[in-house]
């Protein structure tokens, strides 16, 4: 074999290799696992600005990549559930919320709280940082809806300081891209990227912690 020919099949070993990664790389992001970055404060205290996430997206079934409609359904979301989804007004953007009501429940907010088929129910993880009571705005008070079928209504943790469901409606369960499982890493995104203040704001207690 001559050198010319050697040198031939090696670069096409390496062009191989690479569409394969590419490839690869293309079919975890669709089906298996997906980076989400925070980019507002909405999910305070429980995500903060410039968390980095890991979303599964696969632990809702396997999905057509552009149409989102379910090949292999697994579960459905549950109460509770952090996800990554296609915000209904603009669904080039990714939002991330917290699924407070799912198909079939009569939902309800009463001077912020919230209820669930005429319960209140356990609500951990809301966070106030105004006692104020909003008359007349769906923020704080909103009249009795049922969810239908395929739909969700989600709400920020920050309930105070989110553009939710409350506002613009269901997320179709089409829409939602995965559940957020993990923060591989954090930091404040305020700073100066390149800048000795941005590498001494990593914040390594975060970094691993399980997203409940």
């Amino acid at each position: 074999m001559s050198s010319q020919t050697k040198e031939k099949s090696t670069l096409r070993e390496y062009a191989e290799a690479f569409i394969i990664a590419i490839l690869l790389a293309l079919f975890i992001r669709t089906f298996v696992v997906q980076a989400f970055k925070i980019p507002s404060g909405s999910m305070l205290p429980t995500l903060q600005i410039g968390d980095h996430l890991l979303v599964s997206k696969f632990i809702y079934g396997v999905k057509m990549p552009f149409s989102g409609a379910t090949l292999i359904p697994l579960k459905d979301p549950q109460h509770g559930d952090v996800v990554v989804f296609k915000y209904p007004k603009d669904r080039s953007i990714d939002y991330i919320k917290r699924v407070i009501g799912v198909p079939g429940d009569t939902l309800e907010i009463r001077n912020k709280q919230v209820y669930i088929n005429n319960e209140q129910i356990e609500d951990p993880h809301a966070h106030f940082t105004s006692p104020a009571i909003m008359r007349g705005n769906p923020r704080d008070n909103l009249s009795p809806i049922t969810i239908p079928e395929g739909k969700v209504f989600v709400m920020g943790d920050n309930r105070d300081n989110s553009h939710d469901s409350r506002f613009w409606g269901f997320v179709d369960q089409k829409d939602i891209l995965g559940k957020a499982f993990i923060i591989y890493w954090s930091w404040d995104i305020s700073e100066p990227l390149l800048s000795l203040d941005r590498l001494t704001s990593i914040r390594w207690g975060r970094i691993g912690d399980i997203i409940h």
